[in-house]
């Protein structure tokens, strides 16, 4: 049964459809506002996928970060904003870990691909013992700039702490994109598909009390700034056979 919420969104969409082609005199009625905001709201929607896959690459964006300061933790570390490593680690937690995963994923997308059964097994049990990797590795990262402050005794334990788990972590999302989220869109009937689709925006709302994908972008980009890194130009790669 769908919600009242749905009912109030599918009967906003029918009324103003219908009152889009009526005409008058051999004029067409101007729709009213109530139909321009349906259809707003309605190319705004995602795809579950959309949503996961677009997640993914907020989470990537931590990753590059936690690549790129490695190599200042294990030569200069005190250069390095403590606090902003630690914003940032928080920021993967309460974005893909306690709520991608966590209530997305390992509610909705796992338990549906493995009652399917088949070869996918496997994977999933690799992909949610990597979740708890990930979770541990974050415990740490924050545990390390708590307050902060770098104990400078870590420091080379942390930045290789932070290179594992964005090498796992690329991987991981890697084949969740190729594999798992396409698996979903193709067998799930289209119905359901939607539905769920609805489910995450209600989720995201839920947890975050906005978009939260927008609430995590805007704060990965402030770390990146913070942490040297405030333009995609300072990644472009040399040309072959130069360094530096």
């Amino acid at each position: 049964m769908p919600t009242d919420k749905e009912f109030d969104r599918r009967t906003t969409l029918s009324l103003a459809a219908t009152a889009a082609v009526c005409v008058t005199a051999g004029t067409l009625i101007v729709p009213p506002p109530a139909f321009a905001e349906a259809k707003k709201q309605e190319s705004e929607d995602t795809s579950a996928n959309e949503d996961m896959m677009r997640e993914h690459g907020v989470l990537r964006r931590i990753l590059i970060l936690y690549r790129e300061v490695a190599p200042t933790l294990h030569a200069q570390a005190t250069r390095i904003d403590a606090n902003a490593i630690h914003n940032v680690a928080e920021l993967f937690q309460q974005f893909g870990e306690q709520y991608h995963e966590e209530k997305l994923e390992e509610q909705y997308v796992f338990p549906a691909m493995r009652k399917a059964g088949g070869d996918s097994t496997a994977l999933l049990d690799v992909l949610v013992e990597q979740h708890r990797r990930g979770r541990e590795i974050t415990d740490y990262i924050l545990d390390a700039t708590r307050n902060g402050v770098l104990a400078t005794a870590s420091t080379h334990d942390l930045a290789r702490a932070m290179v594992s788990f964005a090498r796992m972590y690329e991987a991981h999302a890697a084949y969740e994109d190729t594999i798992v989220f396409p698996w979903l869109k193709k067998t799930m009937p289209k119905a359901q598909y939607d539905d769920l689709s609805e489910k995450f925006e209600e989720i995201e709302r839920e947890q975050f009390g906005t978009d939260g994908f927008d609430m995590a972008v805007k704060k990965v980009a402030e770390a990146e700034r913070a942490l040297g890194i405030p333009d995609l130009a300072m990644l472009t790669a040399p040309s072959p056979g130069r360094h530096g």
